[in-house]
Formats: C-alpha cells, structure tokens, sequence
C-alpha cells in the first residue's frame, strides 16, 4: 500500500459487533426503543450497509491499476459519467455524482473497467470530494506512468441538501491535473467534446 494511502486507510478490521452495540447505543440516545420491532434488526443492516459502503478501506487503490498493457498509443483517452456514490467524512451522510478521467499514456493503457474499479474502491470510504479527486489523478498519473490525468468530478452532497443550508440540486465540482500543460489541455478537449 502507498505512502498516500495510508494515511488514510484506518485499520483492516471491520468490527461487526461494534457497529452493532454502537447503533443500538444511538437508537437509545435519540429517545428510541432499540428493542421495538421496526427496529430489533436494524443493527445488523447497518453492518451490511456498511461493509458494502466502507469496503474501499479495505482495498489497495493501487492494486486496481497494477494490471495493465504496453500499447503504442499516446494519445488521450478518457472514461465519462462514471457514476459513483460516497460518504462524507464529516456528517457520514452520502454524496452522489459522476466523474469524467482521462490520461495521456506514454503506451501504457489499461481496461476501461480499471477506472471504475478504482473510483469505487476510493469512494468506499468516508471521503471528502476534493480529496477523491486528488487520489484518482495522482493514482492514475502514478500508476500509469501517463505524461498527464485531469479528473472532473460533480456531485450532489446529502450534508447540503437535508441538513443545514437544506438547498437541493446544488453541486459541488472539483477537478485535478497532473503533468504537461499542454497534455491536460487535451484532455479536457477530449472530454468536452464527448459531452456536445
């Protein structure tokens, strides 16, 4: 595992009886009744719910891109509306988009459902968006040894729109590049240009 990933991958363990007593602990601290029916087996779907939506701390990013093919192709190539689902870090309440990625390759390429992989096992963890998109760029800038990665992300954050500011459809973009200007550059045309 990377440097950069450590710093923000917790431990491997996933605590099923933890996660169970402290739901249990929540229902009773919001004035529930974690015994009554509706609710007697809800600990156990949260442990599911969250071994499915955490499942990325438990996953190599890097791994993900360590399968690839040596082409003689340098010319950009991007992955569009890939669609994805995360948690924000700060609230544990989710976000939703898409990301649009595109790497020039000096001829190493991989399969296009590499780049899918990859942004889930990242976004299967409590995440900020900013953060999620740096990853995604360094990671396929790095892996693949590409002369440049952009990454545009868009998403709805629930932290938005059911609490606080409560404003729905708002979004939140990010974007990340590395490598030459010019190579980023094509990228970006690249991706407007699937979008016309």
């Amino acid at each position: 595992m990377t440097e950069s990933m450590d710093s923000t991958t917790a431990r491997e363990v996933f605590d099923s009886d933890g996660i169970r007593s402290a739901v249990q602990e929540i229902l009773f601290s919001i004035g529930e009744d974690p015994k009554r029916e509706g609710l007697i087996d809800t600990p156990n779907r949260v442990v599911e719910l969250y071994r499915d939506i955490f499942s990325g701390l438990r996953s190599d990013p890097e791994e993900v891109l360590s399968v690839f093919f040596e082409e003689n192709h340098t010319d950009p190539v991007a992955f569009t509306d890939i669609s994805f689902n995360s948690i924000c870090e700060h609230h544990l309440l989710p976000f939703h988009g898409y990301a649009h990625i595109g790497y020039v390759p000096k001829g190493r390429v991989i399969g296009a459902s590499k780049v899918s992989r990859l942004v889930d096992v990242l976004a299967k963890r409590p995440q900020i968006q900013e953060r999620l998109t740096t990853q995604i760029a360094d990671i396929v800038y790095r892996c693949l040894d590409a002369s440049a990665s952009y990454v545009f992300m868009s998403a709805e954050h629930m932290c938005m729109t059911l609490r606080g500011v409560k404003k729905p459809d708002s979004r939140i973009i990010t974007s990340a590049q590395r490598g030459g200007e010019q190579e980023v550059k094509q990228l970006i045309k690249t991706i407007s240009l699937s979008k016309s």
